[in-house]
């Protein structure tokens, strides 16, 4: 009798030794979508494979970089259509303020008031309003392509892949940037800060005794331009200091 219960005593031991080994294994993990096997070991699948930069494309027009630039040129300064001012309630500062308050139509020029009012004639409801300087057909152009598109938010990397500071261009580079960002408060009769834009001359001026780098590279002790609006990328600085570097020719 004692023989079997010792028996019996040694083949539960038995049993429960075998349970506890086996629950002490851990099983294979699994990814939950497919139930393939994750081997942990393998670092190298680990890779962070998000794009750096959106390359744009040349049929498009991309608010943060073609449109609003002109926008906060032109319209949304002190006294006009910035948010402290909201002249008849519009602000022109950024893309939410400007769907919500210029009664834009997407697709629809004709059922926009923003595009109406750039291209009135009258001097009493043109915009912006005299004495300042009106857009240049090619500004025009650029929102109303940007409305017959949808006047969506599109964002890109003007310099996608690469940025060469070699061989900077007045004419290509430069130029384009100050009459995007700049001449709109630099211009006219009455300029901003004295500080006219609209010649190569003028340009050259800040660009010599170096207020120009210091207010788009948002240099301590300068004024942080473009104004209300968001600083130039860091590709385009480096360019313009290139070509200040360079002796700021008119090339």
């Amino acid at each position: 009798m004692r023989k079997l219960l010792f028996t019996a005593l040694i083949g539960y031991l038995l049993l429960a030794l075998a349970m506890l080994e086996s629950g002490c294994k851990h099983a294979p993990l699994f990814d939950d979508d497919d139930l393939v096997p994750i081997d942990t070991s393998d670092t190298t699948s680990i890779v962070d494979t998000l794009p750096t930069g959106i390359p744009c494309n040349p049929d498009s027009v991309y608010f943060e970089t073609d449109v609003l630039p002109i926008l906060v040129s032109n319209c949304a300064k002190s006294g006009c259509h910035d948010v402290t001012s909201h002249q008849e309630g519009i602000i022109l500062n950024n893309y939410q303020n400007v769907m919500n308050t210029a009664d834009i139509s997407p697709f629809n020029l004709n059922g926009s008031d923003l595009y109406e009012a750039i291209t009135e004639t009258d001097p009493e409801d043109m915009m912006p309003p005299p004495p300042n300087t009106p857009l240049t057909q090619a500004q025009i152009q650029i929102i109303a392509k940007w409305i017959n598109q949808g006047a969506q938010d599109l964002h890109c990397d003007p310099n996608y892949g690469s940025c060469d500071t070699s061989n900077v261009r007045y004419s290509q580079v430069v130029l384009p940037v100050i009459s995007t960002y700049c001449k709109g408060c630099h211009s006219g009769a009455s300029p901003s800060g004295n500080i006219s834009l609209e010649t190569y001359d003028g340009v050259k001026t800040v660009a010599q005794n170096g207020k120009l780098y210091g207010v788009i590279a948002w240099s301590s002790g300068f004024s942080k331009m473009p104004q209300g609006g968001n600083k130039l990328d860091a590709c385009t600085i480096s360019k313009f200091k290139a070509w200040i570097d360079a002796g700021a020719l008119n090339n």
